[in-house]
């Protein structure tokens, strides 16, 4: 332990910080089950859980409601993590025994796996695989009574590294917009979902996106092997990390990726470097940690290197895989962010209308989502780190989208988009929740269509006389106007 103790510093105070920030990562996490998951996955959702469960068995996606689904129970599991993570995000899992500490966390683990396994694609983004490597590792933590081991430390330093360098590399291998340094002229604008300052960050000289792109090549492919140094290499190296997930946070909404990245960037430090910055004072009495924990965490060490082998050998592919999973609990995972930037921004905008037979006189009404672009005067919102799922879903849809000289190609549509349509024509309750504006709250729509828009931020001098944040213009019809006489029951 002196050994430990001098290469990597002294970790009570970022135990404690991981811990913390955790917690309140899951209970976001959570809170997003609680009021996201019925209209998406429920019974009568967009991509129904029991219709799932018939299709999969338990080994390839355990989770509890393999036993048996209702909506009730998914809302039991979400209101569990949410009164588990609060408790633990309030110190209270750490203020008891070991064994308080292991199964909160490794409770909360369970919890949250069992509806990531069955929650499809509108739970199949890579920072859900995070949460659930990041929270089982931190349950080895250990409570705040007892000396920390410096391994579970290490395991999430692993974890940081794979991250920020799978992420580096995916980009150095992929759009070429990253080799030629103009990826950031690009970026802020085509983001998924953009914040308050994102036209801001848009607008900055060429000069300072070309140096952005160099430092993000920096932090994602040098930096992280600094991670295993000694201290003060390694804090200086998880600083430079943390720096610029705090950048991305500012500039954008990626739900808790940035937060979480960041939070993994705590491991990287030792006490003596984060007293300085954190009014944290820990009693320096702690119980020594029992040797048959001590052996776990040896254990778990070896199971982790063992599990290593897949995501190590990914990095070293020319045919990297982002963000995947190679076992079904999804522990040590492969991950990275962005190899492709997009250049332009398209956007399917959703209007509905009352009238019943359709002439060019017919007056459209417009639905908003709650941070999806839409209104072109609408300031973008900051979600962060909550996490909207249908959004980003929408988000996704026009990249099956071929736009033509003479407007665009639509191949097919996706179900789950399908059942949307369907409920905005019955003003269904309990989806226009996962909806921002709803311009027809006293009775439905008879008619709905999808249009097709190209989105670009407006100019300084337009954004200053009209307030608008963006200018768009119509490229074709995404989904021609429909009735719920028009569309067969799925």
């Amino acid at each position: 332990m002196a050994f430990a103790d001098q290469y990597v510093g002294h970790v009570s105070v970022a135990r404690l910080v991981l811990q913390r920030g955790m917690a309140l990562l899951y209970l976001l996490a959570f809170l997003t089950v609680k009021n996201q998951g019925k209209p998406l996955l429920g019974e009568h959702g967009l991509s129904p859980i029991p219709a799932f469960l018939q299709r999969v068995r338990f080994r390839d996606a355990p989770s509890l409601f393999h036993w048996r689904y209702s909506d009730r129970l998914l809302d039991a599991v979400a209101w569990t993590g949410i009164v588990v993570a609060a408790c633990a995000a309030l110190g209270l899992t750490e203020a008891g025994p070991i064994w308080l500490s292991v199964t909160a966390w490794l409770l909360l683990y369970v919890l949250y796996l069992s509806v990531q396994n069955v929650g499809q694609r509108f739970f199949g983004f890579g920072w859900e695989s995070m949460l659930l490597e990041a929270g089982f590792f931190t349950a080895f933590l250990g409570p705040t009574h007892i000396q920390p081991s410096v391994i579970p430390v290490l395991i999430l330093r692993w974890m940081l590294f794979r991250t920020e360098l799978g992420a580096g590399l995916i980009k150095l291998r992929g759009d070429r917009v990253w080799k030629d340094l103009t990826a950031l002229y690009y970026h802020y604008e085509t983001q998924p979902l953009p914040n308050p300052l994102s036209w801001y960050f848009h607008r900055l000289p060429k000069a300072s996106h070309r140096f952005g792109v160099i430092f993000s090549h920096f932090v994602q492919v040098v930096v992280p092997f600094g991670l295993f140094g000694p201290q003060p290499v390694a804090a200086i190296a998880a600083a430079l990390c943390t720096f610029q997930q705090i950048w991305l946070i500012v500039s954008g909404n990626y739900s808790w990726l940035n937060w979480l990245t960041a939070l993994l960037g705590i491991a990287g430090f030792s006490d003596e470097v984060l007293q300085h910055v954190l009014p944290l004072h820990l009693s320096a009495v702690a119980a020594p940690m029992p040797p048959a924990l001590h052996g776990l965490l040896y254990l778990l060490a070896v199971a982790v290197a063992a599990l290593s082998v897949q995501p190590v050998l990914n990095l070293l592919s020319r045919q990297q895989k982002m963000n995947y999973s190679y076992n079904r609990y999804h522990l040590v995972n492969s991950y990275g962010a962005f190899g492709t930037v997009g250049k332009e921004r398209f956007e399917i905008v959703l209007e509905g209308t009352r009238d019943s037979v359709l002439t060019p006189a017919t007056q459209w009404q417009e639905y908003g989502f709650k941070a999806k672009p839409g209104d072109v005067y609408r300031r973008p919102p900051q979600i962060a780190p909550y996490h909207l799922r249908l959004d980003w879903m929408i988000w996704f849809l026009p990249f099956s989208v071929q736009v033509l000289p003479r407007g665009i190609y639509v191949s097919g549509h996706e179900l789950w988009f399908v059942r949307l349509i369907q409920k905005l024509l019955r003003n269904d309750a309990s989806t226009l929740g996962l909806m921002g504006h709803n311009p027809f709250s006293e009775a439905p729509p008879t008619h709905i269509r999808a249009l097709f828009y190209w989105y670009r931020y407006t100019d300084p001098q337009t954004k200053r006389s009209t307030g608008a944040w963006w200018t768009r213009e119509l490229l074709g019809t995404y989904l021609p106007p429909v009735t719920l006489q028009h569309l067969r029951e799925f």
